[in-house]
């Protein structure tokens, strides 16, 4: 475990392991090929305290910093992308606008729930015409009486299907334009929030993705989250939170394939020797350790700023965006190390590069990361 963490992180990455280890990554292929991740796995994670982390314990969480947070997200991304997948988002950005703009009766009403994982949280931000350009929303909500009218579809949401309390952004003011988008607060048993079937991924798959759509969904005036028009500044709000556990995540599956390449050229034989002491392979080896460290020293800068309570935008992106690719690479190189066997689904590789491509999509694209780092580059001195 890195020499700088504290004992409590420790203790935390290390119950997040054995988790992972114990009933994760015995399952993971199984979970993958049934496209869906057991009741049964996300009650013993709320009961662990790993969906509530950002929480405090005023409401029900377990919190302790961003650090543990993305310690935790990592461990159980070795073991499951899928339950990394879930877990970052429930955290992030389900009980993250809550906590961050919810009145004290909402904080009371919801948070208990989620933080336990009794509930699971999810974003209802995009849209089939708009993705990273959030302000493109067409997704509406009319004031009728006291009472709120929403109507439109949503795309791509993460615990679409599991979810039982959905942010969902619409537009109140279409004359206000992007400071026209409210957020509101939305039980998915509500009539009229539809659940379309769970989308068939390249990756991720136990995890699930649905499709939304809103229709004469009705709900009181108290859902509003934050003042109206605040809902753009929500969505943004959260992305630093989002985007570090995502990296988290990334360096994650990367390093569940190093340790897959590292095991399996210890024992393949090739020319003589174990395929790790030929200098070609060594060298792929050496290339994933170094890059799955930087990448984590990223994804750790990034949580001590926000756990500080720094704005750390610029950073969260930079470790999403240099963990996500190093993911990638990793999963490939994995993959070329164990040669053909590396191709079949008997090999965890194979998964592992196909949960983590995307990482270089959600919460941002690698271009969308670009443009953030680009626009917030300082020179010092």
């Amino acid at each position: 475990m890195q020499h700088y963490l504290n004992e409590d992180q420790r203790m935390i990455a290390q119950a997040a392991r054995d988790f992972a280890i114990d009933l994760l990554k015995p399952n993971a292929a199984k979970w993958d090929r049934d496209s869906a991740l057991p009741d049964e796995v996300v009650r013993q994670m709320g009961e662990l305290g790993l969906l509530g982390m950002i929480v405090p314990t005023e409401w029900g969480g377990s919190y302790t910093d961003y650090v543990s947070y993305a310690l935790a997200i990592e461990e159980i991304a070795t073991g499951c992308a899928s339950c990394a997948a879930m877990m970052s988002v429930h955290s992030s950005v389900g009980c993250g606008p809550i906590l961050a703009y919810g009145t004290e009766e909402q904080k009371q009403q919801y948070l208990p729930e989620l933080a336990s994982g009794r509930s699971i949280g999810a974003f209802c931000l995009t849209e089939p015409q708009a993705g990273s350009e959030a302000n493109n929303i067409r997704t509406r909500a009319v004031k009728k009486d006291d009472r709120w009218i929403l109507n439109g579809s949503k795309q791509f949401v993460t615990n679409g299907s599991r979810a039982k309390i959905a942010i969902v952004f619409a537009v109140t003011d279409p004359q206000l334009g992007k400071r026209g988008i409210s957020a509101f607060i939305v039980p998915t048993g509500t009539p009229g929030f539809i659940v379309g079937p769970s989308e068939s991924k390249l990756g991720i798959r136990a995890s699930d993705t649905c499709p939304i759509s809103l229709e004469d969904c009705e709900i009181s005036e108290k859902s509003i989250l934050g003042e109206r028009g605040q809902g753009l500044k929500i969505a943004l709000s959260n992305l630093e939170g989002g985007r570090i556990g995502i990296a988290a995540q990334a360096v994650g599956i990367a390093r569940s394939a190093f340790e897959a390449a590292f095991r399996y050229a210890g024992e393949r034989t090739q020319f003589g020797k174990v395929i790790k002491d030929h200098q070609s392979v060594a060298n792929m080896l050496a290339d994933m350790e170094v890059n799955i460290n930087a990448a984590r020293l990223l994804v750790h800068h990034a949580a001590r700023l926000r756990s500080d309570g720094f704005p750390c935008l610029s950073q969260a992106s930079q470790a999403k965006l240099f963990a996500s690719e190093v993911a990638e690479q990793v999963c490939s190189k994995a993959i070329q190390i164990h040669g053909g066997y590396g191709y079949l689904e008997d090999y965890n590789v194979e998964r592992h590069y196909r949960d983590a491509r995307i990482t270089q999509i959600y919460e941002g694209t690698s271009e969308v990361q670009r443009m953030v780092i680009a626009k917030n580059i300082r020179l010092d001195g």
